[in-house]
């Protein structure tokens, strides 16, 4: 099956860059700042970045020169080969009878932003969230004491992921939908045979963001290549 490509959009001071170390490199920081007129600092996260990309290389000393990526970024098939059961974290679960007091309680004492609610069985029943609760309390006396099931998102609204996803595949669906975790579920059998989706872990943003930040700085750390 073909892989899917992660297109990232340069700006045209970053083409500019690329073009002028491909025609002159090695290169230093400075000769890059004079050809475009401006200053180190206003370069600093340009260059950052095309680094991590691939399309630039360093080293200390000598200078910019093409990077082995060139015109590409291998990250999605590195994210594409990546799977959830291996980046997955541990679910901050609550049941669905639990009292708005409850999950504020949990949030906070698990320095989350949301939780993943579950029924009797143990079944995805709904998530909630720091905006969900802020909207019940504010002003309402009585929202301590009201169950999560009042006002959680209910399933089957709600995004999730299987442990044999792609990391690709769950950083895509946390961008499309906008939202900053998903449950990781499994298909389980109850006592009567009926399917649910049981919580067995999460991947949040927070996930994303060190997984890249681990794939731009790996390179770095092999070959002692600096920014």
């Amino acid at each position: 099956m073909a892989r899917e490509v992660i297109h990232i959009q340069l700006t045209q001071r970053q083409i500019d860059i690329i073009e002028f170390v491909q025609n002159q490199s090695p290169v230093t920081s400075d000769q890059i700042a004079e050809y475009l007129n401006v200053n180190r600092a206003t370069l600093r996260s340009d260059l950052a970045v095309l680094v991590m990309l691939g399309y630039l290389d360093a080293k200390p000393k000598v200078g910019y020169f093409p990077g082995k990526a060139k015109n590409e970024s291998n990250w999605s098939s590195r994210l594409e080969d990546m799977k959830v059961r291996d980046v997955q974290g541990v679910p901050f679960v609550i049941s669905m009878n639990a009292t708005v007091q409850d999950a504020v309680i949990s949030l906070f004492l698990e320095n989350v932003g949301s939780l993943i609610v579950t029924d009797q069985r143990g079944a995805l029943a709904g998530m909630v969230s720091r905006k969900d609760l802020l909207k019940v309390t504010l002003g309402n006396q009585s929202a301590p004491t009201m169950p999560v099931s009042l006002v959680m998102t209910r399933q089957p609204k709600i995004v999730t992921v299987e442990p044999d996803d792609s990391v690709l595949t769950a950083a895509k669906k946390l961008m499309s939908n906008e939202i900053g975790m998903l449950p990781v579920v499994r298909v389980t059998v109850d006592e009567e045979g009926v399917e649910y989706l049981e919580p067995i872990g999460r991947v949040t943003k927070t996930t994303m963001t060190e997984i890249l930040l681990s794939l731009a700085t790996e390179p770095f750390a092999k070959d002692g290549n600096s920014v």
